[in-house]
């Protein structure tokens, strides 16, 4: 079936469904989670689908360069990959402190992969992604290399306007989604998923022969999309994309590179799966909110944000910026806020050195404004609140809230609508 604009649709929620943008400036934009994503090393996304009986290269992990030699002898391949194991993109034209030049490397010789190791282990590799510093590697993934004759592109996700999965795919693989959706959008296909019934033989085959693949091939190819389908509900999965979904020289179907997002809602029954969650490249603040439900985004700037809503947030950095400041961070409570969370949240909050002012601007549909007036009471005494505080509650319990704040005798600041609050967080910078 050849793209309609639903498909194009499908195509574009690959790479919205998992974040939002936040516009804090003219000039800066910056992606906002609902909540922190699990991060999953390449290794770790290779094992979840073999395990699932998909085919992918075979590969060893390595600690150490001993490791990783002993690793590249046991392939007993022709050429061997190396590949720095770190989040971020763009590994293979990075920078090690070592003088190493890039995280990804082709050998035919196993005691070069243990010499390479070596200047990859415990150094930093910098890229288009990571912080200036680089970002420590502590693990290396020693794998076959393959030859690649054809590259397709293949996803399976959630999609709204179906009711459930669906699969898309393209014979244009190794390149970006978005862009061969816009310029070719004949070459996008979809297919609907019955929740119930799962990924028919047909779908499975037709897909496989929309993605080019003939004869032998394609009931391989079609093999490995139920196989992928079966991972995709196996790991309470929102999105698998395999970029490229490959053919071999040798007559292989081979998923080469694979993207794997989770719904965390699911992590009471993915516990296996969440314990492999790599918080070692998040900031430290990020993944300290995350364990009281709390969602923590650091900006630049020196006025920190504790709102409620994602919207909310926005509007509150945009007006700031409006105003003439900048927002150092904002902290989203959510709905179901307790007293404890907002102490939490001030401490996450104040911890950042580059804070100078707070702004709390809560609006309370679900949340009691009391809750929160009784957390910032509490946080101030407790934390001994050195910088300039203004608040501004609306809605569900006000005026018991305020009420709390006036006497509660502490240098809080109130005020009387969004634009008035981030008026006096700026002013109270510039009288410091």
């Amino acid at each position: 079936m050849a793209a309609s604009m639903a498909c194009q649709a499908a195509v574009r929620g690959l790479r919205s469904a998992s974040t939002k943008q936040l516009l804090v400036s003219r000039n800066q934009l910056v992606r906002v989670s609902p909540r922190r994503w699990l991060n999953l090393q390449e290794y770790q996304s290779k094992k979840l689908m073999q395990d699932s009986g998909v085919t992918v290269q075979h590969f060893f992990v390595a600690d150490t360069a001993s490791e990783a030699l002993e690793a590249a002898k046991r392939l007993k391949a022709k050429e061997i990959v190396l590949k720095a194991q770190i989040l971020a993109g763009g590994r293979g034209k990075g920078v090690f402190d070592s003088g190493l030049k890039g995280g990804v490397h082709l050998t035919k010789d196993p005691a070069v992969v243990g010499e390479l190791a070596g200047k990859m282990l415990g150094f930093n590799l910098t890229t288009k992604q990571t912080p200036k510093e680089g970002v420590k590697v502590k693990t290396v993934m020693v794998a076959e290399a393959l030859d690649i004759s054809r590259e397709t592109y293949f996803a399976i996700l959630m999609d709204r306007s179906c009711n459930g999965p669906v699969m898309v795919g393209s014979p244009q693989g190794g390149v970006d989604i978005e862009e061969v959706a816009a310029t070719t959008p004949e070459l996008i296909f979809k297919e609907v998923i019955d929740i119930f019934e799962g990924v028919r033989d047909d779908q499975a085959l037709r897909m496989a022969a929309n993605l080019g693949f003939k004869g032998p091939l394609e009931r391989q190819a079609a093999d490995q999309i139920k196989r992928l389908y079966d991972l995709f509900l196996k790991v309470d999965a929102t999105q698998v994309e395999v970029n490229p979904l490959g053919e071999t020289p040798e007559g292989q179907v081979v998923c080469f590179d694979a993207k794997i997002n989770f719904d965390d809602n699911a992590e009471f029954r993915q516990k296996a799966v969440f314990a492999m969650d790599d918080t070692a490249e998040s900031d430290p603040l990020e993944t300290e909110a995350a364990k009281y439900d709390l969602k923590y985004i650091g900006l630049d700037g020196n006025i920190a944000c504790f709102v409620n809503g994602a919207g909310l947030a926005m509007a509150t950095c945009d007006i700031i910026d409006l105003h003439g400041g900048k927002p150092a961070n904002f902290l989203d409570l959510g709905g179901g806020v307790k007293e404890n969370q907002v102490y939490v949240a001030f401490k996450l909050l104040t911890a950042d050195p580059k804070v100078e002012a707070i702004l709390v601007n809560i609006f309370g549909g679900i949340v009691n404004c009391a809750i929160i007036a009784n957390g910032i009471t509490k946080a101030c005494r407790e934390l001994e609140l050195k910088v300039p505080l203004v608040v501004r509650l609306e809605g569900t319990n006000v005026q018991e809230a305020k009420r709390i704040l006036s006497e509660s005798g502490l240098p809080i600041t109130s005020a009387s609508d969004l634009d008035d609050a981030a008026k006096k967080a700026v002013a109270a910078i510039a009288k410091k």
